[in-house]
């Protein structure tokens, strides 16, 4: 992607792609290499994801199934009885940070409105928010002030601009059985705020054409969002919101908006990171007005500009008995990532209650654990070079190279690193150590590689960082 240098000015930024062009990601985002992604909200009383609100008004799908042997038939009891369900009773943020920052995060990005058309904050445009109703709290600003008093980056992630047609499934009627053509509970008038007005739009994907009315009302929502709560990092599930008859305006004008407001809070500096995605069907993408965020996927080489990963350690919204990822194989996705001039933002999925499970506080601790062994090679680092169909990933910072091994090399106990043979335009290597071990390494560099003599003790599990200092 293109983008200014951090040392560039910044704005002011008009509503324009030849303006927006001149956003540039600032060096707080490329240094943090590692956050911290939340989906919580009313659709986790059901712990079955956070498309159940979609899905349970769609027959013959596995949770419309769950939901009427559960909670009943949708015309009787819909996403909107969840509601009150929602207590986050046991939210504490203060406690829930802590752990993100032991876990070895730099930003805490949670979902501040998903696209159930619920908004996690003490909203000035819609009344159906967590404040009004559920919880009564403003679980966006106690996230952020927990953020920022731990010393960590503050984020939101909106879902918001795809709920006009995503949650418009709710009128339904079922189209076979004793209910036949009962219409569902979003028919009602009287929660046509939160359901929507009829219209015939249910595209899973993005609005088809949405009407002026709504993307102004998505705007107002997401302007107050930033206004109110000052965040560094905003992302959008998806491209610029909105395909139609709108053409990416509204989009490019939310952009410009919240690029001015941290213009403005930075002494004419843009220090914000605003994060979509490249996808077609999601709404515009244009190169370089933004940064770029792969969905549970990654760069397949460096790229030139900073850009985020981001996944989950499962599903996105809580699942009762659902599998998670290995601490192992997060910790390859992140090395990798970073190696590719990336960052990645990990979903951890809360409790109905507020609370995370037994499972997911391990993996974050484990993670930590590994972090503070090897945060040296990760954080405010750069990538140095990427060997295809290698075990071996490298970072740089300074004179040190960091060449960190996804496997421990086997029976000969050296570790061969071929990118830095003498004949490979790579320096002379001066020194090299394990990091997070104080025993000597023994080593040779000869014209074809680097040979690096295996201690007989590990300073942690998952993967090791050698660190290579390296001089003309």
């Amino acid at each position: 992607m293109h983008g200014t240098t951090d040392d560039t000015p910044s704005g002011p930024f008009a509503p324009t792609v030849e303006s927006l062009l001149n956003y540039r990601c600032p060096d707080w985002f490329r240094d943090a290499k590692f956050g911290i992604y939340l989906h919580w909200g009313v659709y986790s009383v059901a712990e079955r994801g956070e498309w159940y609100p979609r899905r349970l008004y769609i027959q013959g799908t596995d949770d419309y199934a769950h939901h009427v042997k559960t909670y009943g038939h949708p015309s009787e009891f819909g996403y909107k009885d969840f509601i009150p369900m929602w207590r986050g009773e046991r939210f504490d943020p203060e406690r829930l940070v802590d752990l993100f920052k032991r876990a070895g995060a730099r930003y805490v990005t949670p979902c501040a409105v998903h696209h159930d058309n619920f908004d996690l904050w003490n909203s000035r445009h819609h009344r159906f928010n967590s404040v009004a109703m559920g919880p009564k709290k403003d679980i966006t600003g106690l996230w952020r002030d927990a953020a920022l008093a731990a010393g960590l980056r503050f984020g939101v992630t909106t879902h918001l601009a795809r709920a006009y047609s995503w949650f418009n499934v709710n009128k339904g009627p079922d189209t076979s059985g004793p209910l036949k053509g009962v219409p569902y509970d979003g028919a009602d008038p009287a929660w046509s705020e939160f359901y929507f007005a009829p219209h015939d739009d249910t595209n899973l994907r993005h609005p088809v054409n949405p009407p002026p009315h709504w993307r102004k009302h998505w705007f107002d929502r997401i302007c107050d969002l930033i206004d109110t709560y000052r965040p560094d990092h905003l992302y959008f599930d998806g491209a610029i919101p909105f395909q139609g008859d709108d053409r990416g305006q509204t989009g490019l004008e939310l952009l410009a908006h919240y690029y001015n407001h941290s213009v403005a809070a930075h002494d004419g500096r843009q220090e914000c990171v605003m994060c979509i995605k490249k996808i077609n069907d999601h709404g515009y993408f244009f190169d370089g007005v933004a940064t770029l965020d792969i969905e549970r996927g990654r760069a397949s080489d460096i790229l030139l500009q900073p850009w985020q990963t981001d996944t989950s350690i499962g599903p996105w919204g809580y699942e009762a008995g659902a599998d998670y990822r290995s601490v192992q194989e997060i910790i390859h996705e992140l090395v990798d990532i970073v190696a590719k001039n990336g960052n990645l933002l990990l979903n951890v999925p809360p409790k109905a209650d507020g609370t995370l499970d037994r499972q997911t506080e391990d993996i974050l601790e484990a993670i930590g654990r590994w972090l503070d062994v090897n945060g040296e090679a990760i954080y405010a680092t750069r990538p140095w070079k990427l060997i295809r169909n290698s075990d071996v990933r490298f970072t740089r910072r300074d004179d040190a190279i960091y060449a960190i091994a996804l496997s421990w090399p086997g029976e000969a106990g050296e570790l061969v690193i071929d990118a830095l043979g003498a004949d490979e335009n790579a320096g002379t290597v001066r020194a090299v150590g394990l990091v997070g071990s104080s025993a000597p390494i023994t080593w040779r560099q000869d014209a074809a590689a680097l040979r690096i003599a295996l201690p007989a003790e590990r300073p942690c599990d998952h993967a090791w960082a050698f660190r290579m200092t390296v001089g003309s």
